[in-house]
């Protein structure tokens, strides 16, 4: 059997076994609606609550200010639009960055439509903003400042901390989209200084379809689905228990081990980055050499075409992507990649791969040895490789 590698993890990650054993009685055992008086619905509620407060104790927060969401996105659209429709007689002003996930961009166009005005900070070469930009781009009508904690493609991670010092001393509430972070950085929201956050639990091994938004006591947000009374009137519709159940155990596993999780996933970034520079030419790191994600590797192969790449390496058995899996559909060159000053040519030639807790040492050896031939037979297709072999 041809041998498997997947390198994909900031995709989506696999469900760990302890966390389906947890969910697999509220699908058909405890199935009763949260919402509902009798023991049936006073048990979910229980599992629910049991959730919320473990999760709220991996972020060093209080278990009333996690309000459970059906994934990242619509966390990210709550935040932003949420803190629009509350704040709108104090301002119409939001700063976020040029190299957010789609759904702060995609969010804050539709404001922009809406009589809101948006300010998009620049990156440097690396990802990382300025915190001078950043200052200079607060006025009088800022409400709010949302800047992703670490980037989804290049693995870049803010300075988060100081961040949020800028948005209290200037009375903004702060907004992070952490769903790349979440298990794999260390998150205190208070130390950190963040008023609103959003997660994801299919990036630390558990169910899709489930997030949360954090949102600071005392934050003023509107919701933005009406409907019945759960989240305490923030979010209305039936509680996914099961979904839940398994957040909860999953961030209760990334936080018992995530010291141990970042030590390996760095020593095996880091192989495979040199592996790959000291047998390929003519490749280079894509996001800051440090700081960034644990298991993060983008690189840019140049005089090569990315889904082309692709479609070689998943013949050997390698699973990877050019990009984020949400735009993976597009043939435009990644807006993170534009912003960080490469030009379409070279963004067209990257490649993403993020390394997971099942990822092994011989899966690390195993790209290194299978992807520079690869790479060469592709490049031999390239006249402009051919010139740049000829010396021109």
């Amino acid at each position: 059997m041809k041998k498997r590698v997947y390198l994909d993890y900031s995709a989506t990650t696999p469900m760990k076994k302890e966390v389906l054993d947890e969910m697999l009685p509220f699908f058909n055992v405890q199935f009763g609606n949260p919402s509902s008086i009798h023991c049936f619905g006073r048990e979910n509620k229980s599992a629910i609550d049991k959730s919320r407060g473990i999760i709220a104790k991996t972020l060093n927060a209080r278990t009333e200010e996690i309000f459970f969401t059906g994934g990242g996105s619509e966390a990210d659209n709550w935040a932003i639009k949420g803190v629009a429709s509350a704040l709108k007689d104090k301002g119409k002003h939001i700063i976020t960055t040029k190299i957010e996930h789609h759904a702060v961009l995609h969010t804050c166009e539709y404001l922009e439509k809406n009589g809101y005005e948006v300010t998009y900070l620049n990156v440097d070469q690396y990802g990382l903003i300025d915190l001078e930009e950043l200052k200079a781009a607060i006025r009088p009508d800022t409400i709010l400042i949302s800047i992703m904690f670490a980037n989804n493609e290049i693995g870049t991670i803010q300075p988060i901390k100081e961040i949020g010092v800028i948005a209290k001393e200037n009375n903004i509430i702060f907004h992070t989209d952490a769903v790349q972070a979440y298990g794999n950085v260390v998150i205190d929201v208070n130390e950190l200084g963040i008023d609103l956050m959003s997660l994801s639990a299919h990036k630390i091994y558990g169910p899709k379809g489930i997030g949360l938004l954090y949102i600071r006591k005392g934050t003023k947000i509107q919701p933005i689905i009406h409907g019945g009374a759960q989240e305490r009137r923030r979010r209305a519709g039936t509680e996914n228990v099961p979904a839940i159940v398994g957040f909860g155990k999953a961030s209760e596993i990334a936080s018992e081990g995530i010291e141990d999780h970042i030590s390996k996933l760095t020593y095996l970034r880091d192989r495979l980055i040199n592996g790959l520079t000291e047998k390929i030419p003519y490749v280079f790191l894509n996001g800051h050499p440090t700081k960034r994600l644990p298991g993060n590797v983008n690189i840019c192969i140049q005089y090569i075409e990315g889904e082309s790449l692709l479609l070689s390496l998943d013949m050997v058995g390698i699973a990877c992507s050019s990009g984020s899996a949400c735009t993976s559909g597009s043939l435009d060159p990644s807006h993170v990649l534009m912003a960080i000053g490469l030009t379409h040519e070279v963004a067209h030639g990257s490649l993403r791969l993020t390394i997971g807790d099942y990822t092994s040492e011989d899966d690390i050896d195993y790209v290194i040895e299978q992807l520079p031939p690869i790479v060469e037979r592709l490049r031999q297709m390239s006249p402009l490789y051919e010139k740049v072999k000829g010396g021109n």
